[in-house]
């Protein structure tokens, strides 16, 4: 593996560019004109993006699936949440789209992590539901397999294009913690809140689907990327990860704003009086906030909830932030030493393994687009505490915040990132 590594850069600065680089195409869309926003990145310091490649949405297990792709929105909501907030109606040529991608990549110097959200959100912002449906239908046991024998097939296709050098590693999915994946468990019993158990259950099958990757492709890494959200034992996960992927979304504070919100409390009518009082002057009634009809299928197995989209579309950024500077000092010392907990455990796991570990996703939380707690100066400094561990220990890569990026307000503060990214590319 350490001949893998060789010709990669020798430590990865990461902006996530998730699904979003290609639900947000449209002129006067961030992803619209991708040359700029690798020059963008580039000049804040990044080598690596981070990407959906949308394998299964490309690619059968035979080869190329024809057409283009059509995108459509879910109509008023999550037009002030991060990621939902696409125009939609866009068609797109998704080979090219790939092809472009990884020719920007080339042509500046980057490389990309190749993943899949397409048993999470990325099938929401679709036109039709056909995909989401092909994807719902296959059996819980073989929708590993079935991600995996398409980014074959992406793989592939890139290589023909002589674009395998851009690869720098491939996650078999995103989060495997959170989305449709984690079926294999449910279906036998184990509840959708019982991390550990659930983590258990999918370990063979993230096994057998990323030793078929490196069967197919042993001049590429491979892995699957986990969360360090939870605990749960580390020796639940695929064992022939050839990377330690994982995110590191520290919540503390920001947990209780959601506990607090009552987003899982199925007895209390919602929105509580909390929620009321975050609420924007404007804000619908929740039950009069719903998908355009006939598209209830955008939110089956997504799992950020239509609870959560509506706080994070009409809390007023304002009264948001203020109550999570307000609560901050009783989660400080709790949130950094889990950062301390957290990262120490992952180094502990695989020093006698000898595979690298990347922070692909982090650090507060998921908070409103329009918000600006984990933009400002306590959201950085709980960043730049997790950089610093995460360098001291040896990572070999790190994202500044999952909110770098060009459809985030955080890509404008060049400054910051210039910063950080510097401190990554200069750490031993």
């Amino acid at each position: 593996m350490n001949e893998l590594m060789k010709s990669l850069p020798r430590k990865l600065t990461i902006t996530m560019w998730d699904f979003s680089w290609y639900t947000m195409t449209l002129p006067g869309e961030p992803y619209n004109d991708l040359a700029a926003r690798f020059k963008e990145a580039v000049d804040r310091g990044y080598n690596t993006i981070r990407i959906c490649a949308m394998p299964y949405m490309l690619f059968t297990e035979r080869g190329k699936r024809s057409g283009r792709l059509k995108f459509g929105n879910l109509g008023e909501v999550g037009q002030r949440t991060r990621w939902y907030n696409c125009r939609g109606g866009a068609e797109l040529d998704g080979h090219a789209h790939l092809l472009e991608l990884f020719r920007q990549a080339k042509a500046h110097g980057c490389y990309i992590m190749l993943s899949s959200w397409e048993y999470q959100q990325s099938p929401s912002f679709l036109a039709h539901s056909e995909l989401r449906d092909e994807l719902a239908a296959i059996s819980p046991a073989e929708r590993f397999m079935a991600i995996a024998r398409s980014m074959d097939q992406l793989i592939r296709f890139l290589k023909k294009e002589g674009y395998a050098n851009q690869i720098v590693y491939t996650e078999l999915h995103n989060e495997v913690e959170f989305g449709q994946l984690t079926a294999v468990g449910v279906e036998r019993g184990i509840k959708e809140t019982d991390t550990p158990k659930l983590v258990e259950a999918m370990q063979p099958y993230i096994e057998e689907a990323i030793e078929f990757l490196r069967e197919q492709h042993p001049d590429i890494l491979m892995t699957a990327s986990y969360t360090l959200n939870e605990a749960y034992p580390k020796a639940y996960v695929a064992r022939n990860m050839q990377v330690a992927h994982y995110h590191l979304y520290i919540k503390g504070v920001l947990n209780e704003l959601m506990d607090a919100a009552g987003l899982n409390d199925e007895e209390t009518s919602f929105p509580n009086p909390f929620v009321q009082s975050l609420l924007r002057e404007d804000a619908p009634p929740f039950d009069q906030w719903t998908l355009p009809e006939g598209q209830e299928w955008r939110m089956e197995g997504n799992p950020v909830g239509m609870k959560l989209i509506y706080l994070h579309d009409w809390a007023d950024p304002d009264k948001w932030d203020l109550y999570l500077y307000d609560r901050y000092g009783a989660h400080k010392l709790a949130m950094l030493q889990k950062t301390d907990f957290r990262f120490e455990e992952i180094h502990d796991w695989v020093r006698h393994a000898g595979i690298p570990i990347v922070i692909g996703e982090g650090y507060v939380g998921y908070t409103p687009l329009l918000a600006g707690f984990e933009e400002g100066p306590v959201g950085k400094f709980i960043a730049e505490y997790a950089l610093r561990k995460g360098m001291s220990l040896g990572f070999w890569g790190m994202t500044l915040c999952s909110n770098c990026a060009p459809h985030h307000p955080f890509w404008n503060d060049i400054a910051w990132q210039v910063k950080w990214n510097r401190f990554i590319l200069d750490s031993e």
